[in-house]
């Protein structure tokens, strides 16, 4: 199948990046700052996980991390620059029965990402499950794309993936127990026009994932890969029809992939008993289009 044509490329990168936003809930950001983790315990199970899903302000990450949180786990929604929209999200996932807590943090900065695990450890005073979400497009076609635009998209998507991963190998190597979920793509494995650079990143981060799951298995800690494929989104709702239906021809489920679906992978990783045996290994939640139709 011929991915995406050159006409329409940069309007289904994020669809097919996995970015899903959900309606925003317009919230005023000062109602959250008052809250402080502690006062929404008692409302979280004992036994509850502290999950760290970055990019979790928007798209997949927020969908993600609300649907941990309504399990009534603990989770820190990384931000980059939309604090309002984080807020949204963490107070979704306190009403839902949840704890959250906001923190900024750029992933394509190493720093950075130890003040947020520095914050995060004086919050809930430790971290068990890290799940890569954080993720930027800046698509083009290779005679024309920038140094800067290769550069930066490496930096975040796949630097970042390696970053947050170090810091949090530091907590969970001491307790001999983690989990590591790292959001991939399938355009990591099929590739696509227009994205280079997007797909040598999320190619990368599969690499890179095999490879610490072997790094640190000794210590207990998985590590294994999600890749969405087309999942729906206000983006994808705008598209033409007749360019939808030859998209979705090239999908044997012959659908776009909801957000849900892809939490729900997620989630199945990073909690559940049955998962422990997992490690290295590449979930595809794309409705079959990796393999063709």
């Amino acid at each position: 199948m011929k991915f995406v044509s050159t006409l329409v490329f940069s309007t289904l990168a994020a669809a097919v990046s996995g970015f899903a936003p959900p309606t925003p809930l317009h919230i005023p950001a000062s109602t959250f700052r008052a809250h402080s983790p502690v006062s929404q315990l008692n409302m979280v199970a004992n036994d509850a996980k502290v999950i760290l899903v970055t990019g979790a302000s928007r798209g997949l990450g927020a969908a993600i991390a609300t649907d941990l949180g309504s399990h009534g786990h603990k989770i820190v929604v990384n931000y980059a620059g939309s604090e309002a929209k984080a807020l949204e999200v963490v107070e979704t996932i306190k009403k839902s029965g949840g704890d959250a807590i906001a923190v900024q943090a750029d992933c394509a900065n190493p720093e950075s990402i130890k003040n947020m695990f520095a914050k995060i450890l004086e919050a809930y005073g430790t971290c068990d499950v890290v799940i890569n979400n954080a993720g930027i497009t800046q698509d083009g076609l290779v005679a024309r794309m920038k140094p800067d635009q290769w550069q930066k998209v490496i930096d975040t998507n796949l630097s970042g993936v390696f970053y947050c991963t170090q810091a949090f190998y530091k907590i969970a190597s001491k307790k001999r127990s983690g989990r590591i979920i790292n959001m991939a793509s399938v355009v990591g494995q099929i590739g696509n026009i227009g994205q280079a650079n997007y797909a040598a990143a999320k190619g990368g981060v599969i690499g890179l994932s095999m490879s610490n799951a072997k790094e640190f298995a000794a210590r207990g800690i998985t590590v294994n890969t999600v890749c969405p494929g087309f999942i729906e989104s206000d983006m994808t709702a705008e598209l033409p029809e007749a360019y939808v239906e030859q998209v979705k021809s090239g999908i044997p489920l012959g659908r776009f992939g909801k957000p849900s679906e892809v939490a729900g992978m997620t989630r199945f990783l990073a909690l559940d008993p049955a998962a422990e045996y997992i490690t290295g290994h590449t979930f595809n939640v794309d409705g079959g289009i990796a393999i063709g139709a």
